[in-house]
Order: C-alpha cells, then structure tokens, then sequence
C-alpha cells in the first residue's frame, strides 16, 4: 500500500474520530500501561491490574460514549471477564496463516459467474525479430516474444535465466529489488525446461520464462522475510500455490523480490527499492521489487500483491503493465496475510496480454483459501473487444485550479496535476479514434475511505504478537503513517465498529455493482476514489504505462533522494487504469491489450546505466 494513501486515510481516519472504540481491547491496553514487568506475550491475567471506574473513563473517552456511575459499575465484571478472555485466545499463539472463521464475499445477490474453464486462445504467433545475441533486446522481449523463442528453440531456459541473474545481480545495488536469489532452484528448472521443450513437451507460453516473487510468497528451501527487520530467517518448509502452479506450467523462479515491510511501501529491511526510470525516487509498493526489477529488464515476469495500491502504485510509479485481480480470483495460500477481506494477487509484466497468460496459470480455487471464487479466467487474444461498453470517471480527468491565495505547494501540486492530465486526456482521445463511444460516468458517492480501517485493524490482528511483543519496533519505518503506530492505534477500533464498517461494505458492494451494471470497462486516473472503492468490493483493473513525462514536465514533488514521496518529473512514466465488473478479467485484458497496441508506450524502456 503506498505511503502517500496511507497518510491521507489515517488524517482522514483522525479528523473523523474512526478510532472509536468500546471496551475490553482498549481497556487491555490501558491497563497493559500500568502492568507486570512479564514479556507481553506471556502476560497472564493475574498479571494485570484490577479495572477501575476511571480506566472505563478513559476509555468511554476513547470511545465516544458517555456512562453513568452506575453503569461503570454495573460493566466491572463483564469488562474483566472479556479482558481474561483476550489472554486465553492470545495464549495460542496465532500464525499469520490462520485465517478468520468468516470468509469475504464480493459477489452481489444473483450474479452468475462463468465458470467454464477453456483453453487460453493465444492469437497468432509474434512475428519475433530478435537477435538471439542481442541481450538488452532480450532482457525487456515481451513474456510472448520470449515464450515463441523458447518454443521454436532459437534460445534456452539456461541461457536466458542467467541473463536475467546478471542483470540483477548488475542493477540491485543500485535498485535495491532482490532479497534472495533462487539460483540453484532456477538452473534447475531451467535446465529441465530446456530437455523438455527439446522432447516436445511443451507446456506453454510460460515454459522456461525465469520470474521473480513477491518475498510475501513462501518458497521451500529459502528464507521469506515479508520484508522486515525481525523476519530475515523466516522459512517455510513449503511453496505457495502460485508459486506452485507457475511451477507447473514451466516458468523458471530465479529471485525472491523486494516489498515494503509486512507489505508497506517500498521502504524494506535492506534499503529502499528505487525506480529505474530515476533511481533517487523509490518504487512505491508494496509490490515494490517486483515493479521495478520487470522495468528494468531484469525478470521476465514478476508477481505481486494488492491490498489498497500495492500492484497499482508501483506499475503506475515505474511503467509496468499490472493486473489487480478480483478479490477471490487467485488463491493466497502460502502468501502473508494483511487484510483477509482485502488481499490480492496478480501479475506485474511488460504488456497486458504478458499479464493474462500469467494469470491463466495462477487462477482458480485451491481447497485452501476458502474465499477463492468459481470464477473461470478464460483468455482470448481475438476477442472482440469493439463490442464492448465502455465509459471514463469523467471528474478523474478534470483538474481545478487553486484558488488565488493557495500556497505555493498547492500551487506547485495544481501543475503537476494538470501537466500530467495531459497524458489522461490524450488517452480518452486514443480510444475514441479508436471508434470507443466513451460515457461519462462518476464514482457513486459513499464514504469508501471511512471504511478503510477494516484494513488496519485486521493488520493489527494478523501481527498481533509482533505489536504486543514490542518487535515492531524493529521494524525499518517508525512514522506515524508506518505500520507500528497504524498497528497500535488499530487496537482502539472495536469489533462493535469493525462489523459496523463491514456493513456499510455491504452497501458499497450493492453501489459499485450498480455503477458497473452498464459498462463492461471504464477509464480511469490510477489514483482517487475509485481505488479504494474497488479495492472494498474487489473489482479488477489493469494499469498501463501511458507515455513518459517529458523535458518540460514540473519537477519531482520533493527533491530530497530519500523521501518516501518524492515522485515525478522528467523522464518518468504516467499511467492509465481500466476498471471493470467483478471476474470479468479476460474482457478487460482484451480491452486493455488494444489500447496498448494502438499507442506502444509499454515498449519504452528506462535507460539503465
């Protein structure tokens, strides 16, 4: 999730009092201030003091509510029973691989989903011109370019997976997007794919094609650290299903990419992972090594996660093409969990149609992960894409001028704004020489963002033992956006108001499917409302690059190399995101894939030194 959304939600989330809480957790952790000297994760209820009217007092405060004497001492032994009860359920020791007895489910009341599964449709074969000596030529080759090589044998696994490990290996100390390498793992499978390309056992497009994973996805025989101090020995002695089924269908794993600590940004343990197009600008994240290592030519396909931005925010900030599925599409299991209700994963590439051939292998329900749909992913690269109903956030694309007496960094943010709406506009323009009818539609207006503390509070859940055990201070960020502090104000949300939100996202699942009942794709900026809109009630997007800011473009937003925020300026890349109705993924891509054959930009490349 990127840093900037993080600080506009928590400034929202504190203006609006969401901190609301009611009694046994806040009374836990008050009375937590005048405990024992015991560890916190050995605390014992008779390690805790007796609750006392004025500790309900603070926390009524807390809550927003007002008691009577009577009442806080009618509540005394109910509030000491809840808290004991807490120690019981903390006593266990939850891994963050034990899911909630609830499962999320996105589909509106009456939706039929295809559930169908077929064969992917490829379309013709590229016409690949691709000197097999040219490396540079090969290291930023499509998934699809590099796949009809392999096919027709004019390269090997063996040779490209060791061109893409000296390419990170040659560009990590500078981008900082590797936190293991898998080399001995990927020259194995390597050399198995070239014997069985050479048997005639071809198993597709991804055969041979050597990929980086999120370092949220667990790999048997190697470390995976999520990113934080305090976690870099952490192993599993098993793979993650997409890391399994990319196994099975021939891709070649060679590097365990960088993530933004437990999933935060692009700030990790080692550094922070930079952008290939200006290496003093961070990657964004979370998916933060993933999106720049496949922007730099140096994995031929990568995979990362999405929570609220972490696919959008990074393809957006280094030009790569990403797929955010629909909640449910692809199966977690093996991967860290953040937020239940929320997490998503799906491909960051070079192109749209890279993107659909990794998810048709990573799709699909796996006996685990119970909120995985029956949904089938069936991608057609001759689809009829004309056919389809198509219409732009019309307010996405409008930029307001600040009033006379605005600051200068309000000021400096209009220009921004409105030079990169250029690049926004133009892509309307694209489409409609494309002979798209484009409709104006807007966002259906519904406090999504008040609903995002869903998110933090089942983040302080799944890192309970991390908060209460002080670790987190380990952790690399310690602002008050970072997940240490998020974590410790989440303790303050009560289940009372946890399920009132979750009711509301019922409503906004109803308004959401409503305002994609009429469209099969819209158009989009790749920030704003919409994406937390989408990212609540699961619906997919693909995020393209949509030109390069030239020589005139405003400067960057901060100047200073190291901050978190700092993005923009010349030479780096824009992007446009096409959203659309729940598991319709396969229309969408198609979609996505004709806009980007029309215009090129996923061709461009940064210039690495």
């Amino acid at each position: 999730m990127p840093e900037s959304s993080r600080r506009h939600f928590l400034s929202i989330c504190s203006a609006l009092g969401l901190g609301n809480t009611l009694l046994p957790g806040t009374l836990f952790t008050l009375a937590a201030q005048a405990q024992s000297s015991a560890p916190a994760q050995d605390q014992k209820a008779a390690d805790f003091p007796k609750i006392t009217p004025e500790m309900i007092d603070a926390a009524a405060a807390i809550a927003g509510i007002t008691l009577t004497a009577d009442q806080k001492k009618m509540m005394l032994t109910g509030l000491t029973e809840h808290r004991d009860s807490l120690t019981a359920i903390r006593d266990l020791h939850l891994p963050n691989s034990v899911a909630p007895a609830f499962v999320f489910d996105p589909v509106p009341g009456g939706t039929v989903l295809e559930t169908v599964r077929k064969p992917a449709i490829l379309g013709p074969a590229p016409d690949v011109s691709i000197n097999p000596s040219n490396s540079e030529a090969l290291a930023f080759a499509t998934v699809r370019e590099l796949g009809e090589l392999l096919r027709t044998r004019k390269i090997t696994s063996l040779a490209l997976t060791k061109l893409y490990l000296a390419r990170l290996r040659n560009y990590d100390p500078t981008l900082h997007f590797v936190i293991t390498y898998t080399e001995d793992r990927a020259l194995k499978q390597a050399a198995t794919a070239d014997a069985e390309i050479a048997a005639g056992k071809y198993r597709g497009p991804l055969h041979g094609i050597p990929w980086g994973a999120k370092d949220l996805l667990a790999v048997k025989g190697y470390p995976t650290t999520w990113g934080a101090a305090g976690f870099e020995t952490q192993s599993f002695d098993y793979d993650a299903t997409v890391v399994q089924r990319l196994d099975a269908a021939g891709a070649v794993l060679i590097a365990k990419t960088t993530l933004g600590a437990l999933a935060q940004g692009d700030l990790w343990f080692g550094a922070r992972t930079r952008n290939p197009w200006n290496p003093k600008q961070g990657s964004s994240g979370s998916s933060a090594g993933s999106a720049s290592a496949t922007a730099a030519g140096c994995l031929g396909f990568s995979i990362g996660t999405e929570t609220l931005g972490s696919i959008a925010s990074p393809s957006t900030r280094c030009g790569t093409s990403g797929l955010r599925p629909s909640f449910g599409l692809v199966p977690r299991t093996g991967a860290m969990a953040l937020s239940w209700t929320m997490d998503k994963i799906g491909p960051i590439c070079r192109s749209v149609e890279d993107c659909a051939l990794v998810l048709s292998a990573i799709y699909g329900p796996d006996q685990h992960d119970l909120a995985t749909q029956n949904a089938a992913f069936n991608w057609d690269a001759t689809f009829e894409w004309k056919s389809l109903r198509v219409g732009y956030i019309k307010a996405a694309f409008e930029i307001t001028p600040p009033k006379p007496d605005a600051k200068d960094s309000e000021k400096q943010s209009y220009a921004r704004r409105l030079y990169d709406a250029k690049f926004a506009n133009a892509a309307l323009d694209v489409l409609r020489s494309m002979d798209i009818t484009l409709t104006p539609v807007e966002v259906p207006k519904f406090p999504f963002d008040e609903i995002v503390p869903v998110l933090e509070a089942e983040g302080a859940a799944a890192f309970d033992d991390l908060t209460r055990s002080g670790r987190d201070t380990l952790l690399t960020g310690q602002k008050d956006y970072d997940w240490p502090n998020t974590f410790r104000v989440a303790r303050f949300y009560s289940a009372v108001d946890y399920i009132q939100a979750m009711r509301a996202r019922t409503l906004a699942i109803a308004k959401m499917n409503e305002f994609f009942a009429n469209f099969d794709v819209i158009v989009t900026t790749s920030g704003g409302t919409q994406l937390a809109a989408t990212n609540l009630t699961g619906q997919p997007a693909i995020i393209v690059p949509n030109g390069i800011r030239g020589n005139d473009a405003p400067p960057a937003t901060h100047n200073v190399e190291d901050d978190d925020d700092n993005a923009g300026g010349p030479g780096t890349p824009t992007s446009i995101t096409f959203l659309g109705p729940l598991y319709s993924e396969a229309r969408l891509a198609a979609f996505a894939r004709a806009y980007q054959e029309k215009t090129g930009f996923h061709k461009l490349h940064p210039k690495l030194s």
